[in-house]
């Protein structure tokens, strides 16, 4: 027997599921009209930028993304087409790749940054009072928590 939603509950369940939709999209627009970057895009850049020397193994981006390997392997291909990203073998185990952020990409993220700080100040943190958006930030720590120590395969990142 299924353990419904009540309608309170359902009624929370939509609101976050439109609002972080909306939100989702809004923010990808602002990169593309603003930088031409997709919200990918900035998440990689920001990833590189945040490394050691600006480079991670593939592996470790497509878990810090989110992203299948394969998934990740295409956008770095055109990433790496753009000028913002190179990839090169690790040469301790020959193995592996790292993705390694070149000038273009740092350029270009350093560019986006202040927009998309904008842009996220604009259409969440401006709309919530401080303490909803500490709330906010508490209540989704908390379930990335759980997600995170729930995972059945935690190393194996899924599309």
């Amino acid at each position: 027997m299924a353990n419904w939603l009540t309608l309170e509950q359902q009624q929370s369940w939509r609101a976050w599921l439109s609002a972080s939709r909306l939100l989702s999209d809004q923010l990808n627009r602002d990169l593309q009209d603003q930088q031409g970057l997709t919200s990918a895009d900035y998440e990689i850049l920001v990833w590189l930028s945040e490394a050691p020397d600006r480079r991670l193994r593939m592996s470790e981006l497509a878990e810090r993304t989110l992203s299948s390997r394969s998934r990740l392997s295409h956008q770095i291909d055109r990433m790496e087409g753009a000028g913002l990203v190179a990839r090169f073998v690790c040469t301790e185990d020959r193995r592996g790749s790292f993705a390694a952020l070149t000038e273009e990409g740092w350029s270009t993220l350093v560019a986006a940054a202040p927009n998309h700080v904008a842009s996220v100040r604009s259409h969440l943190v401006d709309a919530l009072t401080p303490e909803e958006f500490r709330a906010l930030g508490s209540a989704c720590q908390k379930i990335s928590d759980r997600l995170q120590a729930t995972q059945v395969c935690p190393d194996q990142p899924r599309d």
